[in-house]
């Protein structure tokens, strides 16, 4: 079946690798990007200027999704990427649990029944780490907006992303389990292929099972 995607976060690393697997895809037949200024994205992707910061942000993203053609399905691959350390934990808090929050719930209001989320290895709300106690908080606010479809993406350490330094993501394949190496352009294509099957529930997705979603089938 085909269908269109909404996505926020499409200008970053893994973002981007979202979009390039998206427009691969023969199913995916309309690519909609929320961004807060156009930018140089692939000409097959259609950029709105929405306004993350305005209180009307969640009734906007809602009246954009309805103006698409369903099926359509929700993407945030919204994150602070390098520097995340330099950070305040509020000022990270309202980007990732904010404006994601926001976005998802502008996505169902609209009738969005499948989203996905990208979030970090052991994200957790209960965490003593900053970063992975804000992407657990993250998750728990998109639960609860109640989509009958989530997926939620839990990368270790990127690799092809320009905020993971070369020498990390060789050390990195060294780890096993969900903290070691995966490729972003294999993240961006275990999106796709959870998008397309849609478990129902929530689907929690580590690096071994985002690997075995990106092979061919």
């Amino acid at each position: 079946m085909t269908f269109r995607v909404l996505i926020a976060g499409a200008t970053g690393q893994v973002g981007s690798a979202v979009v390039r697997a998206l427009l691969a895809c023969k199913d995916c037949e309309e690519v909609v990007a929320v961004v807060r200024k156009t930018t140089e994205l692939d000409a097959r992707v259609r950029q709105v200027v929405v306004d993350s910061a305005a209180e009307t942000f969640e009734a906007d993203v809602a009246k954009l999704a309805r103006s698409i053609a369903a099926p359509l399905y929700g993407v945030s691959c919204i994150g602070i990427g390098k520097g995340s350390a330099a950070w305040s934990e509020e000022d990270m808090t309202k980007l990732e649990v904010g404006v994601v929050g926001a976005f998802a719930r502008g996505c169902f209001a609209a009738g969005v029944e499948r989203f996905a989320l990208l979030s970090a290895a052991g994200s957790t709300p209960k965490s003593r780490i900053k970063y992975a106690r804000v992407m657990g908080q993250k998750e728990e606010a998109v639960k609860a907006v109640g989509f009958p479809r989530l997926a939620i993406f839990r990368p270790g350490i990127i690799a092809g992303n320009v905020n993971t330094p070369g020498y990390v993501s060789v050390l990195g394949r060294l780890i096993p389990g969900s903290y070691g190496t995966i490729d972003q352009d294999v993240i961006g294509r275990a999106f796709v292929a959870e998008l397309a099957r849609g478990a129902p529930g929530v689907t929690v997705l580590e690096n071994g099972s985002m690997k075995k979603l990106a092979r061919p089938s």
